[in-house]
């Protein structure tokens, strides 16, 4: 047994108190535990039952950390959970917190979940895939995101993608179309779109853009430039299959590679 000797209020948090122990400091509790516990100087008190009061002391603290941490932002109870942990609170402590905040309809995956795709909607560009990935990591369950997800339609889907093509597409082609649209197909597939929403994105995106031709034979003109410049010291037949074979690397077809090099060998006529 050990008799509290002494309470004192905290200087720099007037509603936590220091308890001492036979003329000793033992701890602090807050002001809520110690009219809860009735401690008071003169109590004697067993080892069994200062564990309890440290136990709900340090719950008390965290739960009133959770509800701050919260007070800017939904979160998941992953995200509770470890923010709990940094501040090395037991397991057990941890537990009772978040269920009771869970009770208390603070943490609720379904709602963070939906309300994390929506915000996703509102001011990204980022395929399912992607939301999917990120929900995971903040370890959301599967049923939940899944759920979610149903916000998240497929003519949104397209339309994102679209918005993504156009914003990554140049105004000026340097290469091949293929060779552009095979950079962006793997950009977007990156950022959580299916490659049949891609592929329907590009459709529309084709349909919309005008001049293509002019677009593409800009681009011949500009890499078989390079090409001829790369291939100078070479001379004749082989000069003209070395271009060749470096502008379909770079996705130009036979019939536009063809055109080039009769026009380009006609001085540009």
């Amino acid at each position: 047994m050990a008799v509290i000797s002494k309470i004192t209020i905290q200087k720099k948090n007037k509603e936590r108190y220091n308890i001492f122990l036979d003329e000793e400091y033992a701890f602090s509790v807050d002001e809520a535990i110690l009219i809860s516990y009735n401690l008071r100087k003169g109590l004697e008190v067993t080892k069994e039952f200062l564990a309890d009061i440290v136990v709900e002391d340090h719950i008390r603290k965290g739960y009133q950390s959770a509800i701050n941490y919260l007070s800017y932002r939904m979160r998941s109870v992953k995200e509770v959970q470890d923010y709990l942990r940094k501040k090395e609170l037991e397991p057990e402590v941890v537990s009772k917190i978040v269920n009771r905040l869970i009770k208390e309809k603070y943490l609720n995956d379904n709602e963070y979940a939906s309300a994390f795709v929506q915000t996703r909607l509102n001011l990204t560009l980022k395929g399912p895939e992607s939301i999917k990935r990120e929900l995971m990591e903040k370890g959301v369950g599967v049923a939940e995101i899944e759920e979610s997800l149903q916000l998240y339609s497929i003519s949104e889907q397209l339309e994102k993608a679209v918005k993504f093509i156009k914003k990554k597409y140049p105004t000026k082609l340097k290469t091949s179309r293929m060779e552009q649209d095979q950079k962006i197909h793997l950009q977007l597939v990156s950022n959580g779109f299916s490659h049949d929403i891609v592929k329907q994105a590009f459709k529309i995106f084709n349909e919309e853009v005008e001049d293509e031709i002019d677009e593409e034979w800009d681009a011949i003109n500009y890499q078989g430039e390079k090409a001829f410049k790369k291939y100078r010291t070479v001379i004749g037949w082989e000069k003209n299959q070395k271009v060749k074979q470096y502008l379909y690397r770079r996705g130009f077809s036979f019939d536009l590679i063809e055109k080039f090099l009769d026009y380009y060998e006609g001085d540009g006529e």
